[in-house]
Order: C-alpha cells, then sequence, then structure tokens
C-alpha cells in the first residue's frame, strides 16, 4: 500500500472503519477465546491501513497528523478495544521508521503485513563483533501473536572490555534491540481480566544475536535526528498516552451506543415501561455522556494544540505534561462512564453475547496499564503548581 492509496482526511479513514469495524466487532469473541486477534480481524486491519498510520511515508507509511490518528484509534476502539490496543500499540512502534536506517525499516515494515511489537522487562546486552548479545525477558508485548519483529529494551550494554556505556547524561545507555518474530519462542502466559485479544504476551532471548543497524537508542533518537518531520518530534510516551485514552474513550462510546439501544426495548422485571422512559435512567445516561464527552473534548483540545507546536517545531514541556493529564482523565471518565451503566443495564450487561460484558473488562485493563496510572495526576498538579517536571511521564 503506497502513500497514495490512503485517505486524504479523517473521515475517509472512518469510512474504512466503518467497513472494518463490524468485522472487527463480529470476530471480538473468538479473538477473546484465541488470546490474539483473528486472521479475518487482523486481514481488516491490514485492508484499512490501520497499522501503518504513524508509519514514516519514505517506508510506504501514512503519516497521519496526530489529532486524525486519534480519531481513527477511538473509532475502531468503539467497535472492540483489544484491536484498538494494538492499532495503538503497533503504530508507536512504526514510529522507528522515521529513524532507522532506510534499508532497516524496509525490512522490517517493507511487507504489507509488516508490525513491530514490543513490552517492558529486564534485558542486558554484550557488545560482540558486529552488533550485540542481548539476554533477558520481555512482558505485556502488545500484538506479538501477529508481529512479524520484536523487540527488547535492554537497560545496560556491556563493552568488550566488560565496562558499561553511559549515555550523554552520565546513566547507563538504554538500547532497543531489533529481531525477527519467527526467531523467538513466545510463552502461553496472558490470561487476563481484559483486553484478551491483545496477545500481549512474554518472551526470553538469551544470547541473541542484533546486528548494530538493528538497534537504536530511543531516548535520543529524536535529538539525534532534527530532520524528521513534525509527527517524529512528538516523544512516543506522548503517542501511547493520547491513543490509549483513545482507546478508553472508543470503548466507552461503544457501550454507550449500545445501551441506548438496549434502552429502546428493555423492560426490567416488574416494570411495565422501557428503561428509556425511566427518569433515573435519563439521568443517569445524560451524566454519562457529559463525561466522556467531556473528557473527549479537553483531550482533543490539548492534541490539536500539541500538533500546532510540533509544526511549529516548538512542542513545549508544558504541552507535553498537559497530553498526559488530559489522557489519564480521560481514561479514568471513559471507566467510570461504563461502570455506571453497566449497573444501569442489569442483567442484560452480565452475559458473554452481550455488547456489554467485554467492554467491561476492557475498559478496567486500559485503566490499569501505566497510561492511567492515578499517580499521573500527581505528576501533573506538581508540574501545574511550579515543580520540575517528571520527564519520566511525558
Amino acid at each position: 500500500m503506497s502513500h497514495q492509496d490512503y485517505p486524504a482526511s479523517l473521515q475517509g479513514w472512518l469510512d474504512r472503519i466503518a467497513i472494518a469495524g463490524p468485522i472487527v466487532e463480529a470476530e471480538a469473541p473468538k479473538s477473546d477465546d484465541l488470546r490474539r486477534l483473528t486472521d479475518r480481524a487482523m486481514d481488516a486491519v491490514h485492508e484499512a491501513g490501520l497499522m501503518r498510520l504513524l508509519l514514516a511515508r519514505k517506508v510506504g507509511g501514512a503519516e497521519v497528523a496526530l489529532p486524525d490518528f486519534f480519531g481513527i484509534v477511538e473509532g475502531i476502539s468503539r467497535y472492540d478495544g483489544s484491536t484498538g490496543w494494538c492499532v495503538c500499540q503497533g503504530n508507536g512502534c512504526t514510529m522507528l521508521s522515521a529513524y532507522l536506517q532506510p534499508h532497516v525499516a524496509d525490512e522490517i515494515w517493507g511487507a504489507p503485513k509488516g508490525v513491530l511489537a514490543w513490552g517492558p522487562g529486564k534485558a542486558a546486552s554484550q557488545v560482540v563483533d558486529g552488533g550485540y548479545e542481548v539476554t533477558g525477558r520481555i512482558s505485556f508485548a502488545s500484538g506479538s501473536r501477529h508481529a512479524t519483529w520484536l523487540a527488547a529494551h535492554t537497560s545496560a550494554v556491556t563493552e568488550a572490555d566488560g565496562s558499561t556505556r553511559l549515555g550523554a547524561d552520565g546513566a547507563p545507555e538504554m538500547r532497543s534491540m531489533l529481531f525477527r518474530a519467527s526467531e523467538i519462542d513466545l510463552e502461553d502466559d496472558w490470561r487476563v481480566l481484559g483486553l484478551r485479544a491483545t496477545g500481549s504476551n512474554s518472551f526470553s532471548i538469551e544470547k541473541k544475536f542484533v546486528p548494530d543497524d538493528f538497534t537504536i537508542v530511543r531516548a535520543t533518537m529524536i535529538k539525534n535526528n532534527p530532520d524528521v518531520g513534525p509527527l517524529y518530534r512528538f516523544p512516543q510516551m506522548g503517542i501511547y498516552a493520547l491513543g490509549f485514552a483513545a482507546v478508553a474513550l472508543g470503548i466507552a462510546r461503544g457501550f454507550l451506543d449500545a445501551f441506548v439501544e438496549l434502552s429502546q426495548e428493555k423492560k426490567p422485571r416488574l416494570v411495565s415501561h422501557p428503561l428509556k422512559d425511566n427518569p433515573v435512567v435519563q439521568d443517569e445516561f445524560a451524566r454519562c455522556e457529559a463525561r466522556v464527552s467531556a473528557a473527549r473534548a479537553y483531550l482533543l483540545t490539548e492534541i490539536e494544540k500539541a500538533w500546532e507546536e510540533a509544526l511549529a517545531e516548538n512542542l513545549s514541556i508544558d504541552r507535553r505534561m498537559r497530553i498526559r493529564l488530559a489522557g489519564t482523565h480521560a481514561i479514568h471518565e471513559a471507566k467510570a462512564a461504563v461502570d455506571t451503566l453497566f449497573d444501569t443495564a442489569g442483567t442484560s450487561s452480565v452475559f458473554i453475547d452481550t455488547p456489554f460484558e467485554r467492554r467491561l473488562r476492557d475498559v478496567h485493563m486500559v485503566a490499569q496499564q501505566i497510561q492511567g496510572r492515578k499517580t499521573h495526576y500527581a505528576s501533573a498538579g506538581a508540574w501545574l503548581l511550579g515543580h520540575p517536571p517528571d520527564m519520566a511521564v511525558i
């Protein structure tokens, strides 16, 4: 798929989602059982180009604007949270395409279904002739079941003489190592409450050789590549902050849509009128609509301002911190709205074959991930009150 094949507007992408969305939603129960997205679901995602949103144009990517990325991730998440999660995570990984050597980026994403996946963990590397030997264990590698490449982020690099390589800041260099997924055995350990279909499995490696070209230091890649476009001047942590908030908002919107449909017909036991006629239900639904819509508007406003700064090559720490605050807030407002309406739907919400139960589990899982940490409120509040920024969260 070339850049000329991508939609020129957000609406064009949403038109594609209108086709792919019902497919991934229909596949969602099976995907949950498999603990990965089904082949049919992934084919729909790839056909829509959703795994190449943040991929650099020079590698055949769409390189969309950040406000559009938010809308696209939110849009597909209305149908299935696990799919939205994989789209967000996979696209965050594609941002390396702007910094890697062209032949490396082409090796990873040149194939139409090329996908890179990674997760946190403990890994270290030893310098050897031509590259590194990497040892460690990586967990929460979202999308690993459909990935063609994997990565391990090493917290220490040992030189040939036994010394620890230090970065410009005097701390041990953290270097990311990229290798083919076909060379790694994934552990069958992704047995969780929600977002089951993300396939966020673990894997271990022992003295895995990685050529030097297939490594990168993410902490300095923006600074070392000043000529990249505006999208790639935006830190990956900020991408994940707004992207996973979009997942939560999409899940909540899908839940609200399903609740509206339920309310038209459902008559609770011993009640003669449908839910939609109940003043208590009307009040609760209106409050939930306000919570989700307000949180979305706040976050989108901050994204648009941040994008303007990125276009002007002047993305500020203040704007990055506000993205963090708005993203965290959106996740928890989405979760609160889903919790309220799950209760209001009564027993209709508890069955697996309804639109509610999976979305409840999924939005709670989004809130459990690092992007939903409540401590982000304290980090943002400290900054707003004049303290130095916590750079680790932005």
